[in-house]
């Protein structure tokens, strides 16, 4: 795929620049790096799997879409029309116990969790999906695949009378290889109990309904009352937006099987090509173990931007290597703090030294790094590197370098959705009360200088300090006090 390009002047907004290079993606079915060649020219479409809304998202959850929100703004930029769908698995095994543990409905649990994720993307900087699919509006067109996948030869109805359906993995030879595994060496699945099998490896497309739950999760169909399994969720909701053929498909590592080796068997069984390229994204670990809600170890994203700036945390997770394991700490997401501290020093000074400036091109070097199977490490880099050329350019008044730098510098944060000056940043309560903070912060600094200028050094501490028991970094420039962020 030749590059077009598209040059942002704010998200949402571009420019088509000539630039020759190529992106290239790791495909996990391949298992090897492959130009990107779309399905339909000059477009992208792209599905990952959303979450099974049981519980409140976790920083493991939401690296996926950090990083699948910067593949979209990149493709974006170098001039493809993007088209991202990520569903909303509301029906399922943990939803309807959780729900029954609780007390309460459980379309009731599923969408205050749904909410819940929406309030994740948004403190994160997430651009929403182009469209977000619920498992339980779809059903008729499940119900559809089902029966193609029947009348293919390869799923059967459960001889047991329980109304489940099962997909026959015997008849399907092709199964096991994205993830290079052999039929014979598999565990057995256990999305459902192994009455009613031909193998216990066969998995549910369809679960009867059963005496004691909700009959309000239950739909009439073929075989019965009953719901869809969790794997033909995708896959119908992937092709009814995206087409039976379409770009990529992406989630986290631990997708890889058995759900999308499920989706891309299911759905070739159907009838239906499926996806080109196949993206994973690596785990967020604590304590060296993949971050779960089953072992305990997780840290929600409410709680986490509580403690850490949104921002700082968004680039904590875009700054590694997608396919990379990641340790999450204290320590890293500090770190995180103080490089977008020396981000925002420099996009302080240079707007005071030199006001608005358009962002401009991207270097080749960056192009060069995300072109290359999104390596935002080097990309990451090379957006520092520009910081530090700007911040020389202005200490020995060098503005048309300056001016250059700052360009390069917001059309890089514009692609890795870290501009400040973004919308997306200023929505809700903190930015309701971000003037009247701006206020109180420069009337201190102000107080501070009267002090200064009457030589009370005590008084001027004073403030000083006080401030930075807040949080908050005073330095001294020669065009006057400048804060933030400790």
């Amino acid at each position: 795929m030749t590059r077009l390009g598209a040059r942002m002047t704010g998200w949402g907004r571009q420019r088509i620049h000539l630039c020759p290079v190529s992106f290239r993606l790791y495909d996990s079915a391949l298992r090897q790096i492959v130009p990107f060649e779309p399905v339909r020219p000059g477009e992208c479409s792209i599905y990952h799997c959303g979450l099974t809304v049981q519980s409140a998202p976790h920083l493991g959850h939401i690296r996926k879409e950090v990083i699948f929100d910067v593949l979209r703004r990149w493709l974006t930029y170098s001039g493809l029309k993007v088209t991202i769908v990520a569903n909303v698995t509301d029906i399922d095994d943990k939803i309807l116990n959780k729900a029954a543990d609780q007390g309460i409905e459980w379309f009731a649990l599923a969408y205050h969790f749904e909410l819940e994720l929406h309030k994740a993307y948004a403190a994160l900087g997430c651009t929403p999906p182009t469209y977000e699919p619920r498992a339980t509006g779809h059903i008729p067109e499940m119900i559809e695949l089902i029966q193609a996948i029947i009348d293919n030869g390869h799923a059967y109805a459960a001889s047991d009378g329980s109304g489940d359906v099962y997909f026959d993995v015997r008849s399907w030879p092709k199964y096991g290889a994205l993830s290079g595994q052999k039929v014979d060496e598999m565990q057995p699945a256990e999305d459902a109990p192994p009455e009613g099998k031909r193998d216990l490896r066969d998995f549910a497309l369809w679960k009867g309904y059963k005496e004691g739950e909700p009959l309000t999760a239950s739909w009439p169909s073929p075989w019965g009352r009953g719901r869809p399994g969790w794997h033909i969720e995708c896959s119908t909701m992937s092709g009814k937006y995206l087409g039976d053929a379409f770009d990529i498909h992406g989630g986290g590592m631990d997708l890889k099987f058995p759900h999308h080796e499920n989706e891309m068997a299911q759905s070739q069984a159907g009838g239906r090509p499926f996806a080109k390229y196949w993206m994973h994204n690596g785990w967020l670990t604590m304590a060296g173990e993949k971050m779960s809600k089953s072992l305990g170890n997780t840290a929600t994203v409410t709680e986490v931007v509580k403690r850490f700036p949104a921002r700082a945390v968004r680039l904590y997770l875009l700054a590694p290597h997608y396919r990379s394991a990641v340790e999450l700490s204290d320590q890293a997401l500090e770190e995180a703090t103080a490089q977008l501290n020396r981000l925002d020093s420099f996009w302080t000074r240079a707007h005071e030294a030199l006001g608005e400036v358009a962002p401009g091109k991207v270097p080749d070097e960056f192009a060069a790094a995300m072109d290359d199977d999104l390596g935002t490490p080097g990309a990451v880099a090379i957006l520092f590197q520009q910081v530090r050329a700007g911040n020389q350019a202005l200490d020995s008044g060098d503005t048309a370098a300056a001016t250059a730098a700052l360009a390069t510098v917001a059309a890089i944060e514009d692609i890795f959705g870290l501009n400040p000056a973004d919308p997306i940043w200023g929505k809700g309560a903190e930015a309701d009360l971000k003037p009247i903070v701006d206020g109180l912060v420069e009337a201190l600094l102000a107080q501070r200088q009267e002090a200064r200028a009457r030589k009370d050094f005590a008084a001027a501490d004073a403030v000083r300090d006080k401030l930075a028991e807040l949080g908050l970094k005073v330095e001294d420039t020669p065009a006057g006090a400048r804060w933030s962020l400790g």
